[in-house]
């Protein structure tokens, strides 16, 4: 008698690479981007791009992996995902003219476009929980990482997307996550929301520059999207410290306003009203 396995079979087709290279030529709004590459497999978009931006002629270059081995999030965390379960992304951009306090804007304005491109693409309610974290209903859907190119004439930044797809109950890498097929998107079109995203990044990231890096629209986006502001919060800091409180706002560098304090990197914790 054979046996058939209960383990549902999931449909995980690849990123479509020519349509993502036609795109980058046809779509005015894609225009921003000069390249982009997808890999089967790597220990890290980040610290690939990472690598390459030592060449200082390289900016607004796109790299995806259908799987990575040694994939990093905040605080050096590391994680894993069945191949083509996920969106791998990472871009590299020159961040010429900005002043180095206001690059803490740049994984919000990633979390931005995420969160606009999840609701335009599939419907989903996303949301932000600060810095960059994003949620569907008060479950990780997605992360993004941002990390700076050391010893460079020309400043570079690489803002790493990491957002489960197609992932199964049993496969989500800690119980508080999710993905799109948990949450009942059929048949999600990773490709689709790749270009979503860019279009998303290329559109905040251009009126940004050319507001002369001015943060008042997006922050006004930023706060609209935010699930963080105005609910009880716990911060774990860098150290050891912990900071209980409102999550009143984000003041004009990006950093979390709990009560009087500042907080400028740190774990967030949603808690329940009393």
């Amino acid at each position: 008698m054979i046996r058939r396995s209960t383990v549902p079979q999931v449909d995980r087709p690849p990123l479509d690479t020519e349509r993502l290279r036609r795109a980058l030529t046809e779509t005015p709004e894609l225009a921003f981007f000069t390249g982009i590459d997808v890999v089967e497999s790597t220990g890290s978009t980040n610290a690939d791009l990472l690598a390459r931006a030592a060449d200082p002629e390289l900016d607004r270059v796109v790299l995806l992996a259908e799987a990575q081995e040694q994939g990093r999030g905040r605080l050096a965390r590391s994680w894993t995902s069945p191949p083509r379960a996920q969106i791998s992304l990472s871009l590299l951009v020159r961040t010429d003219g900005v002043d180095p306090e206001m690059l803490g804007w740049l994984p919000l304005l990633t979390g931005t476009a995420v969160v606009d491109a999840l609701r335009s693409t599939t419907g989903v309610p996303a949301a932000l929980k600060w810095p960059n974290d994003v949620l569907i209903e008060g479950r990780k859907i997605a992360g993004i990482l941002a990390e700076v190119a050391a010893g460079d004439p020309r400043p570079a930044v690489v803002m790493g997307v990491g957002m489960n797809v197609s992932l199964t109950a049993d496969e989500l890498p800690v119980p508080h996550a999710t993905s799109l097929t948990l949450c009942d998107v059929t048949d999600p079109d990773r490709t689709a929301l790749v270009l979503e995203i860019l279009k998303e990044f290329a559109y905040r990231y251009t009126a940004w520059r050319d507001s002369g890096w001015d943060t008042t629209d997006l922050a006004t986006a930023y706060r609209e999207r935010c699930a963080t502001l105005g609910a009880p919060v716990r911060a774990e800091l860098p150290g050891g410290g912990l900071l209980t409180g409102i999550a009143r706002d984000i003041d004009s560098a990006g950093r979390l306003l709990i009560g009087e304090e500042a907080v400028s990197a740190g774990d967030i914790t949603h808690l329940r009203p009393n």
